[in-house]
C-alpha cells in the first residue's frame, strides 16, 4: 500500500529537485547576504560587491519561484496517485461488495476510503520530498562549510545528526502510540457519526439517541486526546530540533572564530560560517513532522489493509477474465448451479435454470430459500460451482464487469444518494440528456411524481430517505433501463411496498422492461399474465 501512494519517479523527482533548488536559494540567500553585510561593511567602495548584491536578488527570486514549482510539482504528483490509489482500492472491494463485507464496518470502510487513503499523499508530500531535500542539503552545506572552515563544518554536521537523531527518538517515544492511534480513533467518530444518522429515525423511537450522543461525545474526546498528545510530541521534538540549531551557531563562531587570528578565514567568511547552519536547520526543521507523517501514513496504511483482505475468500468470484462486449440479449442457463457465502452454509445446493431472450420468469418461494443468493451469483458477487452459461460462453471466463454489462440487478434495497434525480440517473448512463431521462422516469411511471416535485432537480435524501419503497424501485428500474442491461434480475422489488401497491408496482416494472430479458425474485405472485413461468426455489433446490 505505501508503495501505491508513492508517485512514479517521472513524477515525484521534478518536485524534489524543484524543492532542492529552492532550498539551495534560501541557503546561498543567507549566505550572500552575510557575506555580503560584513563586506560592506569593511570596505570603502561597493562596486566590487556588485556581483554579491546581484547575487542577493537572484536568490530571493529564485527562492520563490523554485518554492512555487515544487508546491505546484509536489501535489501534481501526489494528488494524481492519490486518485490512483483511491480508485484502485475501489476496485479491489468490489470484488468484495457485498458478499465479502457483510461483517465489515460501514464507518471503518468510509474512514479508510476517505480519510486513510487521502493521508497517503502525505507520503510523497511531508516524508520522502521533505527527508529528500533536508538530507541533501545538509550535505551540501556541510561540504560547502568545510572549505570555508572544517572545525565549524563538523560541529554543523554533529549538530545535525543530534538534531536528527532527537526529532525520531523523541517524537517515537513520546508521540508513536498517539499518532498511531490517531487514524483509529478518527475511525470511531466516523463510525458513530454515520451509525447515528443513518439510524436516527431508530434511534429516536426507541429512545436510544441519547446513548448514540454520548458514544460519538465519547469519541470526539478520545480523537481529541490523542491529537494533543501527537501534538505535543511534534512540539517537543521542534523545539529540541530549534535549540541544538542555535548550539551549532554558536558552536560553530566558537570552532571558525580562531581562524581570524590565523589567517585561516577573514570576516565575511566567518559569517557564512555561523548564518548557514541557521538557514539549514530552518530546512532542516521538517525531519519532525516527516518523521510523526510517516508514523501517521503508516498507520493509515495498515487500516487500509485491514479493509482489504490479503486473499479473495473463496467463496467469492474475482473480477479477471476476458473483458467483451456480447450482442444482443443471450440466453442463461444454469445447471446445477452451487454457491456459498463466505463463511457460511451453502446457500445454493443444485439450481437448474433457463431464461430465454425475451422471457419473464418468477422465482419463488420461502424466505431463506436462496433466491437472493442467486441473484448474487447470476451478477457475479459469488463463485458458482456447476454450470452457469451466457448465450454460449461460460460465465466464469467472462470478467466481473463483463457480466455485469449483460446482467443487471436491482436490488431489494436499492442505493439511491444523496443528490438529485438527474445525479442519481446519470449514475448509469452520464451522456444521456434531460429528455432522455424523462422519457425513462415516464416509462417507469414516475414522470409525473418528478413534475410534480419540481423536476429532475429534486432531491432524494440520503439513501433515498425522501421517496417511498415504490418510488426507489421504480428510480433503480430507470437507472437499470437507461443503462440497457440485456437481462434484468428484479430482487424482491415489492419490498417495504404495502400489499394494494405492489401489484400495480410489479406490472408496471415489468412492462417497463421492455424486450428485456426478466428473472423476478418476489414472495409475491405477479398479476395474472405479467410473467411467462414460474421456478420454484426451497433449501437451495430448485423443485
Amino acid at each position: 500500500m505505501l508503495r501505491l501512494a508513492q508517485p512514479p519517479a517521472r513524477r515525484f523527482w521534478p518536485g524534489l529537485i524543484w524543492g532542492m533548488l529552492s532550498a539551495t536559494a534560501a541557503v546561498s540567500l543567507l549566505a550572500v547576504s552575510g557575506w555580503l553585510i560584513v563586506s560592506a561593511s569593511i570596505v570603502d567602495s561597493l562596486v566590487p560587491l556588485s556581483i554579491a548584491v546581484v547575487g542577493v536578488r537572484f536568490f530571493a527570486v529564485s527562492r520563490a519561484v523554485t518554492r512555487y514549482l515544487e508546491r505546484l510539482s509536489g501535489h501534481d504528483a501526489a494528488l494524481r496517485q492519490l486518485a490512483s490509489t483511491r480508485s484502485d482500492m475501489v476496485r479491489r472491494l468490489t470484488p468484495l461488495s457485498p458478499a465479502g463485507l457483510g461483517s465489515t464496518d460501514r464507518g471503518q470502510v468510509l474512514t479508510a476510503l476517505v480519510d486513510d487513503v487521502e493521508n497517503l499523499q502525505n507520503l510523497p508530500l511531508r516524508v520522502v520530498q521533505p527527508l529528500g531535500v533536508a538530507a541533501l542539503v545538509a550535505l551540501g552545506a556541510v561540504g560547502f562549510i568545510a572549505f570555508v572552515s572544517p572545525p565549524a563544518a563538523f560541529a554543523l554536521a554533529a549538530c545535525l545528526l543530534i538534531a536528527a537523531a532527537a526529532a525520531i527518538g523523541l517524537g517515537w517515544i513520546f508521540g508513536s502510540r498517539a499518532e498511531a492511534m490517531v487514524s483509529a480513533r478518527r475511525a470511531d467518530l466516523s463510525a458513530a457519526l454515520v451509525d447515528y444518522f443513518g439510524s436516527l429515525d431508530v434511534l429516536l423511537a426507541y429512545g436510544a439517541e441519547e446513548q448514540a450522543r454520548a458514544r460519538i461525545t465519547a469519541a470526539d474526546a478520545a480523537l481529541r486526546r490523542v491529537v494533543d498528545r501527537a501534538s505535543l510530541a511534534q512540539a517537543v521534538a521542534a523545539g529540541v530540533v530549534s535549540a541544538v540549531a542555535g548550539v551549532a551557531s554558536v558552536w560553530a563562531l566558537a570552532a571558525a572564530a580562531p581562524g581570524l587570528t590565523d589567517g585561516s578565514i577573514d570576516g565575511p567568511w566567518l559569517a557564512v560560517a555561523v548564518l548557514v547552519p541557521m538557514v539549514v536547520f530552518e530546512i532542516f526543521g521538517s525531519v519532525p513532522i516527516a518523521a510523526a507523517s510517516w508514523r501517521s501514513v503508516r498507520a493509515s496504511a495498515e487500516r487500509i489493509v485491514d479493509v482489504l483482505p490479503e486473499r479473495m475468500p473463496d467463496e467469492l468470484r474475482s473480477d479477471a477474465g476476458d473483458d467483451i462486449e456480447m450482442p444482443g440479449t443471450p440466453a442463461l442457463h444454469l445447471r446445477d448451479v452451487r454457491a456459498q457465502w463466505p463463511g457460511g452454509v451453502p446457500a445454493l445446493r443444485g439450481i437448474d435454470l433457463d431464461l430465454e431472450p425475451g422471457e419473464r420468469v418468477l422465482v419463488a418461494g420461502p424466505s431463506g430459500a436462496g433466491k437472493s443468493s442467486l441473484a448474487a451469483a447470476l451478477v457475479g458477487f459469488l463463485r458458482v460451482e456447476g454450470e452457469y452459461l451466457i448465450g454460449d460462453r461460460k460465465a466464469a471466463d467472462l470478467s466481473g464487469p463483463a457480466l455485469r454489462r449483460v446482467v443487471g440487478l436491482c436490488e431489494q434495497n436499492p442505493q439511491l444518494f444523496d443528490e438529485d434525480i438527474r445525479q442519481n440517473l446519470l449514475f448509469a448512463k452520464d451522456t444521456a440528456t434531460d429528455a432522455e431521462l424523462m422519457q425513462m422516469l415516464d416509462r417507469v411511471g414516475l414522470g409525473a411524481w418528478v413534475r410534480e416535485r419540481g423536476g429532475l432537480d429534486a432531491r432524494v435524501g440520503d439513501r433515498g430517505a425522501l421517496v417511498s419503497g415504490g418510488q426507489a424501485q421504480r428510480l433503480s428500474l430507470a437507472r437499470a433501463l437507461l443503462r440497457g442491461f440485456p437481462v434484468l434480475v428484479l430482487d424482491e422489488p415489492t419490498a417495504g411496498v404495502d400489499l394494494e401497491a405492489s401489484d400495480a408496482l410489479l406490472r408496471d416494472l415489468l412492462q417497463a422492461a421492455g424486450e428485456q430479458s426478466v428473472l423476478l425474485i418476489s414472495h409475491l405472485a405477479p398479476p395474472a399474465g405479467t410473467v411467462d413461468r414460474t421456478v420454484r426455489i426451497e433449501a437451495g433446490r430448485t423443485l
